[in-house]
Formats: structure tokens, C-alpha cells, sequence
């Protein structure tokens, strides 16, 4: 009889999740940089180009598959309410997509190292 955490998803499934993850962190920070640099370019210095047209909504599309991951690894990994809201939030602040992918890159890997040794097979 296994003592793995019936609540968690398989070892797999956590880490396609947390690749996933790291990626949309990664490219939400960047697309906040970029959105604060429109905003500064249309409401700071009324200029209008490209980039004040439509990075708005491109950044939305970026931000929704970022919080889409953050709910798909808090699932699989069975984080609480609480830290899901937290890492969508996270979302919204500069640098802290990056700071919090980092400490839940950590986190999953200390979780999926403790999953590989009760289940006695080996990290991918």
C-alpha cells in the first residue's frame, strides 16, 4: 500500500504542470514591463503607435494563461486557496512573477523529491 497523497496528481503530471509554469512567469513579467512601458508611452507622453494599441489586450491573453497555470500546478500540487490567489496576484506587481516562480520552482521540486521517495521510482 502506497503512502503517496492521494490529493496530488502523479509526479508527471506536477512537472508538465510546473514547466508550464515557469515559462507563463517568465513571459507575464516581461509582458507587465512592457505594459508599464505602454502605459507611460500613451497616458505620459500621448503617444500613440503599435505597441499603445494593442499590447493591452495581448498582455490580458499572456496574464489569463499565466493565472490558468498558476491553477493548474496549485491543483496538481494541492496548494490551498490562499496560496493560489497569492501567485495570481503576483501577476499584477513587477518582479514578483519572478520572485514567486522561483520559491514555487523550490517548493514543487522539495515536493516532487518527497513523492519520488515514497514511491520508490526515480526523477524524470
Amino acid at each position: 500500500m502506497s503512502t503517496y497523497p492521494q490529493t496530488l496528481a502523479k509526479p508527471q503530471q506536477i512537472r508538465a504542470a510546473l514547466r508550464i509554469y515557469r515559462i507563463l512567469a517568465t513571459v507575464a513579467g516581461i509582458a507587465l514591463f512592457v505594459l508599464l512601458l505602454e502605459m507611460v508611452m500613451k497616458y505620459g507622453f500621448k503617444q500613440t503607435n503599435v505597441l499603445t494599441q494593442y499590447w493591452s489586450p495581448i498582455h490580458g491573453v499572456i496574464y489569463m494563461a499565466y493565472a490558468a497555470s498558476v491553477a493548474n500546478l496549485g491543483i496538481k500540487s494541492a496548494w490551498g486557496m490562499v496560496r493560489i490567489v497569492k501567485n495570481l496576484l503576483a501577476g499584477f506587481v513587477p518582479v514578483v512573477p519572478w520572485i514567486a516562480e522561483r520559491r514555487n520552482t523550490i517548493a514543487t521540486e522539495a515536493l516532487l523529491s518527497r513523492a519520488y521517495a515514497v514511491g520508490g521510482t526515480e526523477p524524470a
